[in-house]
């Protein structure tokens, strides 16, 4: 079994260390650059670009963040970069940028972001990139058919199922996936604890985090059922471990 307690030895910055998108804003070089300072790993979000470049940003919708209509699947990646993020000086980053910024200080979770239809090559673009990288890295994603292309496109580098729910059908979909030989759960802490997580846990030793944490119960109930959290709205403390 591959060792991933780097994965859970820090808290996780959840798109970065960003003040809430007041100043400095959530998936920015900005914020890459403040975890990475602090010594936080890094959690970032990946879309592909209409020229199948990863783009670091949450949204397919490029309205929240650059005010601008459209999809990214729509632009290219000269054209995504160039698009400034919540009226700031920082521009929507390509993932090559992030990677070379952090440039290994610390562990960055990459979550990878599926647009039915629009998303092929997705996986293969990140796995390339991240076997190149000398840093530590993983990949997740909520949607199962991106999980299933990990083991043929990005060998080697850990991959994880993002997942909420605590329902019977959630529950066994989220089961269905450890067929795709996945490393990690990454979790939303509120809906802890339930049958999965226990499992992963206890009997598959696998590392689960959870996501995203802003206050103390969360907290709590991250180091009660789970490993590690992914926070956003404080700075917890660097010991701050299971």
């Amino acid at each position: 079994m591959t060792d991933l307690s780097w994965l859970t030895a820090r808290p996780v910055a959840h798109r970065g260390l960003h003040d809430m998108n007041k100043t400095r804003w959530e998936n920015t070089l900005s914020a890459f650059a403040a975890a990475a300072e602090r010594g936080y790993a890094i959690e970032c979000d990946v879309h592909l670009s209409s020229d199948r470049i990863p783009v670091v940003i949450h949204d397919s919708d490029l309205k929240r963040l650059t005010g601008q209509d459209g999809f990214v699947w729509q632009r290219t990646a000269a054209e995504m970069t160039a698009l400034r993020v919540g009226g700031t000086s920082d521009h929507l980053p390509t993932l090559q940028q992030a990677l070379d910024l952090v440039d290994g200080r610390v562990p960055m979770v990459v979550e990878l972001k599926g647009v039915p239809g629009r998303d092929e090559g997705l996986v293969e673009s990140v796995g390339k990139m991240l076997k190149h990288y000398k840093g530590k890295a993983a990949i997740m994603s909520f949607d199962h058919w991106l999980i299933r292309d990990f083991p043929k496109h990005a060998p080697g580098i850990p991959g994880g199922l993002t997942a909420y729910g605590n329902d019977v059908k959630l529950i066994e979909a989220h089961f269905a996936m450890l067929a795709h030989d996945i490393a990690f759960a990454s979790y939303a802490a509120g809906d802890l604890p339930n049958p999965f997580v226990s499992f992963v846990r206890e009997r598959l030793k696998m590392p689960v985090i959870t996501w995203t944490v802003l206050d103390q119960p969360a907290v709590d109930l991250t180091f009660r059922y789970a490993d590690q959290m992914t926070f956003e709205g404080f700075e917890p403390d660097l010991v701050q471990v299971a």
